[in-house]
């Protein structure tokens, strides 16, 4: 069989499922151009590594199988067309940039659910604030 790039793989009914089923199923879900070991764009690569910081249970789709059949339906999730994009608990949350943002404030964390983020925050603020 040959591999022809220029042929999704993928139909928009198939993507459509596979964008709502990845939504709705998982806690963290990340469409993305590429796969876990080989992202195929630095915005996919970075959205990747921000949250594999804290998460090793997200689900990757790999966007490239249909990429403008997943930029439609994303965009009807999101009203965002470009890729990646994440979602935590059925919910838009953003791009690498976004993800880049929530990291530099410390709420990356609190925003993927990891488990004791909010305590963890908490001791290091009641920390900084505590006189020595």
């Amino acid at each position: 069989m040959t591999f022809d790039p220029n042929e999704p793989e993928l139909d928009a009914d198939a993507v459509a499922q596979r964008v709502d089923g990845a939504i709705e199923n998982n806690e963290v879900a990340l469409f993305m151009k590429g796969d876990e070991l080989m992202p195929q764009c630095g915005y996919s690569e970075r959205a990747l590594g921000l949250i594999k910081q804290y998460r090793d249970d997200v689900e990757v789709i790999d966007t490239l199988q249909n990429l403008d059949a997943f930029r439609a339906e994303l965009e009807a999730h999101s009203g965002w067309e470009t890729i990646p994009q994440t979602f935590v608990d059925g919910e838009f949350v953003g791009g690498s940039d976004i993800l880049t943002e929530l990291e530099e404030r410390g709420e990356l964390a609190e925003t993927l659910n990891v488990p004791d983020a909010t305590a963890e925050e908490s001791a290091a603020t009641d920390d900084a604030e505590a006189p020595f």
